[in-house]
């Protein structure tokens, strides 16, 4: 296997939840060591993330938690008593970046502000992830992903027209907030491979959120548009621009769908063939697609029929090579058990868990030709690896480690 682009990158991971993990993920993905510092009696509620295996959460059986941190290690430590505090500051000394993604505040109540920080180690790259950052007026409020996305404008975008803001089905801010912070911390250990100097790098989810708005403002300044949820058309058909039929239309089976496209006349004419050429398809208010639009929900009536007699995969198939725009709904489901697209770029890996047992993860994003991220482990059991890092990383004898075990350090 040759060298990860991070291979020598070691990663001091605080995180928690969704937001940081997802953050050091991309990093251990790509060889970083990643050494999350965990504390057994404030554990990581996503390690309890349902599904799990078995009837019961464990601290290690989520597979929830096990998505967000593969290919890292596991630490336990108590930094509360003044031994563990001082093992973090060492950790912290032998490492490139720390990662956190407490509220604002926190690292300063532990005195590991950024000043102090820098003093421990000056070329140490210190990323935070909050919801507002860590300056200005709103920088002590908490916040989660679903929220960071409604204080950004996001979900105010997102929902049914006349129906209050459904917001987004998940927390979409925290992996956003994850990658760009990702991203940041690549620029900033490329600035320090030139320069020698570590800094702080301050993301607020809610800047982060703010800029998936571009779509909505450039559509305002050019045509004078708000945005579309309040005018938007029912169900899945176009508005811009207005073509029919456009929409989702349901398959046999249980919940299963079809989306289909047509932009213009000849694709039209296409989908017939496609159908057969059923008797009510050459009605004259059907030939143009004004008259479609007319009769819209006739027409999806027609089509609705027609789909039902066949699964969403015969259906996408059938009208694929008639030319047709057409793809099943995937359930999620699908993307992992038929999807041909995935399956032929080996988008799915398997890796053996201690409790989960052999574990299914997606793949890592990019694909680099040279240097690609691999998938190594899943994700560490908890404080799996805490022995080896303070005798390797931190060169603690056996002596030292038995002295903090048996004084609560290490829990």
């Amino acid at each position: 296997m040759p060298e990860l682009p991070l291979a020598g990158i070691r990663v001091c991971d605080l995180t928690w939840i969704i937001a940081g993990p997802t953050a050091t993920r991309v990093l251990a993905d790509f060889g970083a060591e990643v050494i999350r510092v965990e504390h057994g009696q404030a554990a990581d509620a996503i390690r309890f993330g349902r599904p799990v295996v078995g009837d019961q959460p464990t601290l290690n059986n989520s597979g929830f938690f096990n998505y967000f941190n593969r290919n890292k290690k596991s630490i336990t430590l108590n930094v509360r008593h003044p031994m563990g505090m001082d093992v973090l500051k060492r950790l912290i000394a032998e490492s490139d970046v720390l990662v956190e993604n407490f509220s604002s505040g926190i690292m300063a109540s532990w005195e590991l502000d950024w000043p102090q920080l820098h003093d421990l180690n000056p070329r140490l790259i210190y990323c935070s992830v909050s919801g507002f950052g860590h300056s200005g007026r709103d920088k002590s409020f908490t916040t989660w992903g679903p929220t960071a996305q409604a204080l950004c404008g996001l979900t105010f975008t997102s929902g049914l027209p006349g129906k209050p803001p459904a917001g987004w089905g998940y927390s979409y801010m925290d992996h956003t907030a994850g990658y760009t912070a990702a991203v940041a911390i690549l620029a900033a250990l490329r600035h320090r491979n030139l320069s020698g100097e570590g800094q702080h790098i301050d993301i607020s989810q809610v800047e982060a959120g703010i800029v998936l708005n571009g779509p909505a403002v450039l559509d305002y300044t050019v045509n004078g548009r708000s945005w579309r949820r309040p005018g938007m058309p029912p169900g899945n058909r176009a508005w811009e621009p207005a073509v029919a039929p456009h929409n989702t239309y349901p398959c046999a089976g249980d919940d299963r769908w079809i989306a289909v496209a047509v932009m213009n006349d000849a694709e039209w004419q296409a989908l017939v063939l496609a159908m057969d050429e059923p008797p009510w398809a050459a009605d004259e208010r059907f030939a143009t697609n004004a008259g479609r639009l007319a009769n819209e929900d006739e027409l999806d009536e027609r089509i609705s029929a027609w789909t039902s007699e066949f699964t969403d995969y015969e259906a996408m198939e059938l009208l694929q090579a008639a030319g047709v725009r057409a793809g099943v709904c995937q359930k999620a489901s699908d993307r992992f058990e038929r999807d041909p697209q995935l399956a032929a770029r080996d988008w799915w890996s398997t890796l053996p868990h201690a409790e989960l047992g052999e574990s299914d993860f997606d793949g890592v994003v990019p694909k680099l030709s040279r240097t690609p991220g691999t998938l190594r482990q899943a994700s560490p059991l908890m404080g799996e690896h805490t022995h080896e890092v303070l005798r390797d990383v931190l060169g603690m004898s056996d002596e030292e480690i038995v002295e903090h075990e048996t004084s609560g350090v290490l829990m």
